[in-house]
């Protein structure tokens, strides 16, 4: 079991020390003083003011984030969380995702998903209908960079002839890349494309607004992580290979009152038993200080006794 979190912008107006070059880096160092494996960024390059209102948050831009808090850690991976893939030509996503693996040390996971935000759809001149179509060529396109030259590809959305881009990820084959979503779909784009699954915890009315199936319980997490094995199978799959990344609904809110770390550890040890290698880690994103002694608490009361139950 690994440790992942998303960078605390969780508001809007978002906390200004958070969105600065002294909050980002802060926030990876001490997250890597505390054993934490992975951080990442959310990916809203033009949120609605209406969405921003229902509560919806400011953001980031992903790699340019990632690749600075990169030069300031050594051993941390960045996954975001997730790259909205339809937002951006796939040969742009492979070089910023290369460019990242080469700086970082092969440092890298790609974790993308298919997007549900019209508006923003909208404003990058993106098709919205045609997300899912858009997700699955892009991959196509973006495992072909990574792994060969000369490439042509001639698909429904992208066609290419002759394309060598280097220098290429260091990472081998690739970096790994994740699948976000919590649909059949998804988990159909894991086996057949992927090397993780990233569902995220929704009860049924967020499922309904990121349009994706609703999955608040562990049983829930459950059956997905059996239909995955099944799609696997049938892909001539190894699912064991397959990394499953997901929040642990036990324990509480890390930096609150109610958080409970021996409810947050037995918690853990139920995530294990369905399958998860990754746990996503809410910190709160009230402030800079809070967010930073969330993180030192969790790798005092969690992290450190779940290394020394292994």
């Amino acid at each position: 079991m690994r440790f992942a979190f998303t960078y605390p912008i969780v508001t809007h107006p978002c906390d200004p020390e958070l969105a600065s070059p002294q909050g980002v880096t802060a926030v990876a160092k001490a997250a890597e003083a505390a054993g934490f494996d992975a951080m990442g960024f959310t990916d809203h390059p033009a949120p609605t003011q209406r969405w921003l209102d229902a509560g919806g948050h400011d953001s980031l831009d992903p790699f340019v984030a990632m690749g600075f808090a990169a030069a300031h850690t050594r051993t941390l991976r960045f996954i975001p969380n997730v790259v909205v893939l339809p937002y951006r030509n796939p040969f742009v996503v492979a070089k910023s995702g290369a460019t990242l693996d080469l700086l970082s040390g092969g440092r890298f996971t790609l974790a993308v998903g298919v997007g549900y935000l019209k508006g923003e759809f909208a404003a990058l001149g993106v098709d919205f209908d045609e997300r899912t179509a858009l997700v699955e060529e892009s991959l196509d396109v973006i495992r072909a960079i990574w792994t060969g030259d000369d490439v042509s590809f001639e698909g429904r959305h992208f066609r290419a002839r002759g394309i060598t881009a280097h220098p290429r990820p260091i990472s081998v084959p690739h970096p790994p890349i994740w699948i976000g979503g919590n649909t059949g779909r998804a988990r159909q784009r894991v086996a057949t494309r992927g090397n993780g699954w990233v569902p995220f915890a929704t009860s049924a009315g967020l499922a309904a607004t990121a349009r994706t199936a609703e999955m608040s319980s562990i049983e829930a997490l459950a059956a997905g992580v059996d239909d995955l094995k099944r799609r696997c199978d049938e892909a001539d799959r190894d699912w064991a290979a397959i990394d499953i990344c997901f929040s642990n609904l036990a324990g509480g809110r890390l930096g609150y009152h109610d958080f409970d770390p021996g409810a947050y550890l037995d918690g853990l040890g139920r995530l294990a038993d369905v399958g998860v290698t990754w746990v996503q880690v809410g910190l709160p994103g009230d402030s800079l200080g809070h967010a930073v002694e969330a993180i030192e608490h969790f790798g005092e009361s969690v992290i450190g006794k779940f290394q020394l139950q292994r």
